[in-house]
């Protein structure tokens, strides 16, 4: 039985899958990741790698207003531009607790006006052909990226499906 626990420590009903956001943001031919870090009375998976910037929904809020939330906390970046680029729908994600649907965007980054929150411990930018090792990479993003390049050589038909 799989049972949600929040950052907050509230409890969901089990076998409800959630919905997430992860975001390939773009500046300058560069993606920006975030090195995620164990905060306090917070559950962070992957600490210690980086990933792309994203995470769940608030409530009474749309998936476009999730992105930019998302994205300004955990980066202190505006963005514009989002492009719907994966749905994430695998049941059998890698190194998943809740088993999160993930909408993944691609972005461009705007203007920095802010810093990173708590779960962040430091924001940087990679060339897209100089990313980290894939065991460095949180989650399933490195399999992200690795679409992301193949779209960029051959376009394919988006959202990409699973």
């Amino acid at each position: 039985m799989i049972t949600c626990t929040f950052e907050n420590g509230n409890v969901a009903s089990p076998g409800i899958r959630h919905i997430t956001t992860s975001n390939i943001i773009i500046k300058d031919n560069k993606v920006l990741f975030v090195l995620r870090q164990k905060v306090a009375n917070k559950i962070m998976l992957e600490e210690g790698k980086w990933g792309l910037p994203g995470g769940f929904f608030d409530r009474d809020e749309s998936l476009t207003e999730a992105v930019k939330r998302e994205v300004m906390e955990e980066t202190g970046w505006e963005i514009d531009d989002l492009v719907l680029f994966r749905i994430n729908d695998n049941p059998n994600r890698p190194k998943e607790d809740r088993q999160n649907v993930d909408f993944i965007f691609i972005a461009k980054a705007i203007n920095r006006t802010g810093s990173h929150d708590d779960e962040v411990r430091e924001v940087k930018w990679f060339p897209l052909d100089s990313l980290p090792p894939m065991d460095q990479i949180a989650f399933d993003h490195g399999e992200d990226l690795e679409l992301y390049l193949k779209h960029l050589k051959s376009p394919m038909t988006l959202p990409i499906l699973g």
